[in-house]
């Protein structure tokens, strides 16, 4: 790409775009001032880290959008960047979807119920809930800030990666503090209490009198619990159990001191690792032989309640710097219950030339040693990148956040050990074997080493054609690669009767046979191809699969690019099996899928165009389809018929004199 006339660049903030000659997105920056961000790449090259001079140089085109002020600029690179997935950016996939707790303070007798965070986006409500990624230890309570929607009164607790968590704790709180369990609907319906109130886990608002006072003072200790402010509840529990007692109401003093114990005991199973109770996340970075991998610890009300671990394959420590910004920017601004503090494993602001490699040693806690340290450092060495994030978190969330270094040895051993978490993930990650875990997914007995995959295109019927690619070890085997034609008859516009007829074809070539076939279709078209290879004695010879298409919100086929939700399905089998979105298994199965799918629309594209030239000479007086396709069967392409002499054309069946002279003259035309 040229150097661009600066002059033209604006001066405001805002967000550019770097696309290569066919219009694809390559790389999504921000920038304060976005003269001054583009002008630094196109200065000393010196300067510039290895990737983004390798992204410079397939740069064909440059676009910009000027936002008003820095935090928009922000939003709208996080927007931009989950759209369109670009190449050169560090992208965060997050595939899970969450359980979180949502009660309606507003209501007269809220219950408290579980929700999935996917369903919440996917309907529309909730308000600005979004996928939160943290971790919930097993059969424990979560401690975590709760969010407000907008509507008054609805607010949300958690999130938990574990349902089964969810619905423990769930469970545990209903046993401590009786809420209604029922619906509203189910409530303005019955005409007796349920089992729930006998067992008094349950005050039965549906059919007795209840005091909404005393109703709200219980919701109001069950916010405490869930906001991880145990000690503050425990302190009201006591002084109210004090006080029933110096009223002479034991009952209510027992009842009191029961729900004390019950609480005592549920925060013991909590790993206090704070003396104060305090929320915040724990960032830990750790490097391996095969990328980067970042630690995400959770603490709420001075317990660790969870972690998360993600990893960045083929990033260096180089990387670093980005990888942070891109993973808060990405990570916290699809956060509903955003912490007060996030701590990072070192200070953005302070010099990184003396942090050496020697740090690795400390539970696996990653620093630059002096290589790289420069480009490393690059916008995150200035505290510009930190302050405008914090700004834009604090905005979305409704509360102060700050993004900063631990400040206490507490904090220092929980970036050590968030450290610690990512580097033993980055090693189990480099043990997987993906032939196993294939082998695993699939249920085969022997790894999935060589994979065969196969897809069909024609057009209304015409020129159809099956292809074939296989992989093995994880690289593509070329040589292999097969194009099948079939004439109408054989399969016109139907695919399953394709891939019946190619199964024959396929298994009359015989061995080697595939560790998998891999079928671009969901569960009709493994169904016919499994028939086809059943009645020729091959049905248990390898793994059978298909990968469907991803669905958008209306059901139709979804083949954006960076779509991590395709489907795999096996004979016998009506769901899909369970691989995770975004997984390396799945992933791989994509990118086989997405070789075949390109060759087989090249090879039919070629085909059509080959249809087209054969139409171009049954044009020419005196030939007619049959003369042309033996034209086309004995030379490539028109300018090798130019090329011919006399001999070669008269050896063409039916090609004489006149013919051959008429051909010339047409050919001059075309060709000229």
């Amino acid at each position: 790409m040229d150097k661009p006339d600066f002059g033209k660049i604006a001066r405001t903030p805002g967000v550019y775009i770097f696309k290569d000659g066919q219009e694809r997105v390559l790389y999504i920056g921000k920038a304060k001032e976005l003269r001054k961000r583009l002008s630094s790449y196109f200065r000393d090259e010196a300067r510039l880290a290895t990737k983004t001079l390798a992204m410079l140089a397939k740069v064909e085109h440059l676009e910009t959008i000027s936002t008003t002020t820095e935090n928009e600029a922000l939003l709208l690179e996080a927007s931009l960047i989950k759209k369109h997935r670009p190449h050169y950016n560090i992208l965060l996939r997050d595939d899970k979807d969450y359980a979180l707790f949502r009660l309606d303070a507003g209501k007269p007798f809220p219950r408290l119920e579980i929700v999935r965070q996917g369903s919440l986006r996917k309907n529309g409500k909730g308000g600005k809930t979004r996928a939160a990624p943290g971790q919930a230890a097993e059969s424990r309570l979560t401690a975590a800030p709760d969010g407000n929607n907008g509507k008054a009164g609805l607010r949300f607790f958690g999130p938990y990666t574990s349902g089964r968590a969810a619905r423990l704790t769930w469970k545990a709180i209903h046993k401590i503090f009786p809420l209604r369990r029922c619906s509203d609907k189910a409530m303005k319906n019955r005409s007796r209490a349920c089992l729930y109130h006998h067992l008094g886990q349950c005050p039965a608002p549906c059919v007795l009198e209840v005091s909404r006072e005393e109703y709200a003072a219980t919701v109001g200790k069950v916010i405490l619990l869930l906001q991880g402010r145990s000690r503050e509840l425990l302190r009201s529990l006591e002084a109210e159990m004090r006080e029933a007692a110096a009223g002479l109401r034991f009952e209510r003093a027992a009842t009191l001191r029961d729900q004390i114990r019950a609480v005592e005991n549920t925060v013991e199973k909590q790993a206090v690792v704070l003396v104060r109770e305090q929320d915040l996340d724990v960032l830990g970075l750790a490097e391996s032989q095969d990328g980067l991998a970042l630690g995400l610890l959770f603490v709420r009300g001075g317990s660790l309640l969870g972690s998360r671990n993600f990893f960045w394959p083929k990033l260096e420590l180089a990387d670093a710097g980005e990888l942070l910004l891109s993973f808060l920017l990405q990570y916290y601004t699809s956060l509903e219950n955003m912490p007060p503090r996030v701590v990072l494993p070192w200070n953005p602001e302070a010099g990184l030339a003396d942090k050496t490699a020697d740090a690795r040693a400390e539970g696996g806690r990653a620093r630059p040693a002096e290589a790289g340290t420069e480009a490393w450092a690059g916008e995150i060495s200035s505290r510009e990148g930190l302050a405008s994030l914090e700004s834009l978190l604090s905005e979305l969330h409704g509360q102060s956040v700050r993004i900063n270094t631990p400040r206490n040895d507490s904090e220092e051993k929980l970036v050590r050990m968030a450290s610690t978490n990512a580097n033993e993930y980055a090693r189990q990650r480099g043990e997987q074997d993906l032939p196993d875990q294939l082998a695993k997914l699939l249920d085969s007995a022997r790894p999935i080493d060589r994979i065969e995959a196969v897809d069909v295109s024609h057009t209304a019927g015409s020129l159809t054609r099956a292809a074939m690619v296989v992989f093995e070890g994880g690289k593509p085997l070329r040589n292999d690669w097969r194009n099948y034609a079939f004439d109408n008859e054989t399969g016109g516009g139907d695919d399953y009767a394709v891939l019946a007829a190619w199964a024959g074809r396929r298994a009359a070539a015989g061995p080697p046979w595939p560790d998998l076939l891999l079928i671009d279709g969901g569960r009709g078209q493994i169904g016919t191809v499994y028939k086809a290879f059943a009645e020729l004695g091959l049905a248990g010879e390898f793994c059978l699969a298909g990968i469907a298409k991803a669905r958008d919100d209306e059901g139709r086929s979804d083949r954006r690019a960076g779509n991590i939700e395709d489907r795999i399905f096996v004979p016998g089998r009506s769901n899909p099996l369970g691989f995770k979105p975004g997984s390396p298994e799945l992933l791989f199965l994509q990118h086989v899928r997405n070789h075949v799918h390109d060759f087989v629309l090249g090879r039919h594209r070629q085909a059509r165009n080959n249809q087209a030239l054969k139409g171009e000479l049954a044009r020419i007086p005196g030939f007619g389809p049959g003369l042309a396709r033996a034209l086309w069967d004995k030379f490539d392409s028109l300018q090798a018929m130019a090329e011919a002499d006399n001999d070669a054309l008269r050896a063409v069946p039916g090609l004489g004199a006149t013919r051959i002279k008429a051909l010339r003259e047409h050919l001059a035309l075309v060709l000229k």
